[in-house]
C-alpha cells in the first residue's frame, strides 16, 4: 500500500509551499523523483510553533525482529502508533507530487497507476515520525480508498490533507486531528 511516491519539486519550492523560514538547512537533497521505503524524503514538522523542513527515512522499525520497516499506519488504535498519533509534535506532513499503486493483473506484470491532485502542485500526506538511533523515521497514515483509488487498490489509500487542514494535523489534539483521517475527495484527484 502506497510504497512509492514522487516528489518532483525542489527544496526551495517545498520550503516556499510550507512557509519554511529562511535559512533552512543547506543541501537537504533527496534522490527524486521517485521515493521508496528506507530511503530519505522531505518531511515537514512543527518545531516550537514554526514549521521545520527535515529529511527522514521512510519506515518505522518493525516491532517484529527481522521484519521490514513499517511504512503505513492503518490501525490507529494500535498501541504501536498511539503515542505518536496522540502527540502533535510527532505528527508530520510528507510532501509529494504523485503517489502510485499497482492495479490488478497478472503477477509480475501489474500495471502501475499514478494519482495526483491537479489543483495542488505539492500535496501533503498525513504522517507521523520518531527519532531512532539511526536517525529520524516517518510513516504515512492510510484509510479506506475513495472511488478513484478503489478500483486500482481496494484495500486502502494514503491520507491526503487539504492545505487548510495541515496546521491542525501538526498542532491539534488527537480528537480534532483524527477527524482529518478521511478519504480525499475523488473529484479533486486524477489517475494516470
Amino acid at each position: 500500500m502506497c510504497n512509492r511516491y514522487r516528489m518532483t519539486a525542489s527544496q526551495a519550492e517545498v520550503a516556499a509551499r510550507y512557509g519554511i523560514a529562511l535559512p533552512y538547512p543547506d543541501d537537504l537533497t533527496i534522490p527524486p523523483p521517485e521515493l521508496f521505503p528506507k530511503r530519505p524524503a522531505y518531511v515537514i514538522r512543527d518545531e516550537a510553533g514554526q514549521r521545520a523542513l527535515d529529511v527522514m527515512a521512510w519506515g518505522f522499525p518493525s516491532p517484529a525482529a527481522g521484519s521490514a520497516p513499517v511504512t503505513n499506519v492503518r490501525n490507529l488504535a494500535s498501541p504501536f502508533w498511539r503515542s505518536a498519533l496522540a502527540t502533535p509534535t510527532r505528527r508530520c506532513l510528507v510532501p509529494f507530487t504523485a503517489f502510485s499503486e499497482y492495479g490488478p493483473g497478472e503477477k509480475g506484470k501489474l500495471p502501475l497507476f499514478w494519482f495526483d491532485v491537479p489543483s495542488q502542485p505539492i500535496v501533503s500526506f498525513a504522517g507521523i515520525w520518531r527519532p531512532t538511533e539511526a536517525g529520524p523515521v516517518f510513516a504515512l497514515l492510510t484509510i479506506e480508498p475513495n472511488a478513484i483509488v478503489a478500483p486500482v487498490h481496494p484495500k486502502a489509500m494514503p491520507v491526503l490533507l487539504h492545505a487548510e487542514d495541515e496546521a491542525a494535523w501538526l498542532t491539534a489534539g488527537w480528537e480534532e486531528a483524527q477527524r482529518l483521517v478521511a478519504p480525499f475527495p475523488t473529484q479533486l484527484m486524477r489517475v494516470e
